[in-house]
């Protein structure tokens, strides 16, 4: 069982509990988790925005494949990045790159990955959003030792087209590392998105966002729970980068990163963004809007027109989730767009997008109260239990439909909710159904403010065995929120 003296082995010591504009912020101790260095902090508010142009991440491909399956290898290995301007940082990363490199999968053809760990530290891959067996899902205690271990996974690609991503998951390390930069993109597509006609080749841009923190000299601070001071906002590896486009539509993958931070991404001038697809692929309809919340864990599928500006139009993109003690200068702005030409433009963004299959009947419902303690020392918790992982706190038969009641009982504390194995469709929030815009997808996490409550339906096929379920806030799950479920 993970009990405060464990934690405190494994550096994330929770000494105070800070709340701040609805984050609830495990503060730890510098002595057991912070930078042992006495270095100044790099001031994020000095750092020169849209000064560097945004890279797209490199596209990895497999060294063989077959009439079924594409073999591919990564390694595990230490890298040096420019991300702020002018200044190197030392990252954990998959091949070398970061942003990590994209692997483009399709449905009903096998992906098989040896990844090879040369870090210092145990790894343990988890496609976030795949529908795997056990020994391939990378749960919390599969490690890869650290110093050339091994670990081949395997991945049916059984499901249906969906926005994936991959990142450490090893106990107590997933924090850190994932902050440290081990994180890529896993795109799977099929038929039914393909023959839309969306936009496609170049004009399909996956980014990756987050935060960070860094020494003058460029090293990354690691210190749980420092959601306050983390207020370099990256978009694909550089802080504040710029992005050049064309007069047409842009598709974009964004994938929230982050430890703990919540974006609302809006353009600067309100104008419209049209989301067509969530964590599970494309939702039934486009939801048009101007603002795309994304919690940790989440992805949004966006796309944006730029043929409403003229050729020289400088457009930003914003981030309305901040805190009141954070600058919206800083935290508040994400990535430039700078329209420098004209394009053929065929794609389309069709009216009807997708048909889920229907609801089935559910046999079973269960309800799950998230909540960490709001007080000094304190922990996490599911159903007022720690992580074990040793004990099984669900048992679920094999092929059951089930609906889980999951509320976050906290009063300043944000969390979310992210199941291995399964998508999963929201019913209710807030015990309103959910009838339209980004929650009629599929998902596989969703983010509750405090006092919130969800409705989640999903069914349990396709693998027998034991899966996690917790917050996917890092440093939450870290602090004991998260569980196994056995499905049998």
């Amino acid at each position: 069982m993970i009990t405060r003296r464990t934690a405190l082995r494994a550096g994330v010591a929770a000494t105070s509990i800070v709340g701040t504009g609805g984050m609830l912020l495990p503060v730890v101790n510098a002595a057991t988790a912070g930078p042992r260095t006495t270095a100044a902090e790099l001031d994020a508010a000095g750092i020169t925005k849209f000064a560097q142009k945004m890279p797209l991440a490199p596209v990895l491909q497999p060294y063989l494949n077959t009439g079924s399956t594409s073999y591919y290898r990564m390694t595990l290995k230490e890298a040096t990045k420019e991300i702020v301007p002018g200044l190197k940082t030392p990252l954990r990363t998959f091949n070398g790159s970061f942003p990590g490199p994209v692997i483009k999968a399709e449905s009903g053809r096998r992906v098989v990955i040896k990844q090879t760990n040369s870090l210092a530290v145990p790894t343990s891959i988890h496609l976030h959003g795949a529908h795997v067996p056990q020994d391939s899902d990378g749960s919390p205690m599969d490690l890869i030792a650290a110093g050339g271990g091994t670990k081949t996974y395997t991945y049916p690609n059984t499901q249906p087209h969906a926005n994936l991503w991959f990142h450490d998951h090893a106990h107590h390390m997933e924090s850190e590392n994932v902050f440290r930069g081990m994180t890529g993109t896993y795109l799977l597509t099929d038929n039914i998105e393909r023959r839309l006609g969306l936009p496609s080749g170049q004009y399909d841009v996956p980014v990756s966002l987050r935060d960070a923190r860094f020494l003058e000299s460029g090293e990354l601070i690691y210190q749980m729970g420092d959601f306050m001071k983390r207020n370099v906002i990256l978009a694909n590896g550089k802080s504040w980068p710029f992005f050049e486009v064309a007069a047409r539509k842009y598709r974009f993958r964004l994938t929230n990163t982050s430890n703990q931070r919540f974006f609302g991404l809006r353009l600067a001038d309100d104008s419209e963004l049209v989301q067509i697809g969530t964590d599970g692929g494309l939702l039934p309809t486009p939801h048009r809007t101007n603002v795309v919340a994304i919690s940790p864990g989440e992805r949004a599928d966006v796309v944006i027109d730029f043929s409403r500006y003229p050729v020289g139009t400088v457009i930003e993109l914003h981030n309305n989730e901040i805190a009141p003690f954070e600058s919206a200068d800083v935290v508040g702005k994400v990535l430039q767009f700078r329209v420098t030409r004209t394009a053929q433009d065929n794609s389309v963004v069709p009216e009807r997008l997708r048909t889920l299959p229907p609801l089935g009947e559910a046999s079973v419902t269960r309800h799950f109260d998230m909540r960490m303690d709001e007080a000094p020392g304190g922990s996490a918790y599911i159903n007022d239990k720690t992580y074990d992982m040793d004990r099984i706190d669900t048992e679920i038969a094999y092929g059951a439909t089930e609906i889980w009641t999951v509320k976050n009982v906290n009063q300043i504390a944000p969390h979310n909710f992210h199941m291995h194995l399964v998508q999963f469709r929201v019913l209710e929030r807030n015990g309103q159904p959910v009838t339209s815009g980004p929650e009629t997808g599929l998902k596989d996490t969703v983010p509750l403010k405090p006092n919130e409550t969800v409705k989640l339906q999903a069914t349990f096929t396709g693998y027998r065995g034991t899966y996690v379920y917790h917050c996917h806030l890092f440093d939450h799950g870290a602090m004991g929120m998260m569980a196994n479920m056995r499905i049998s």
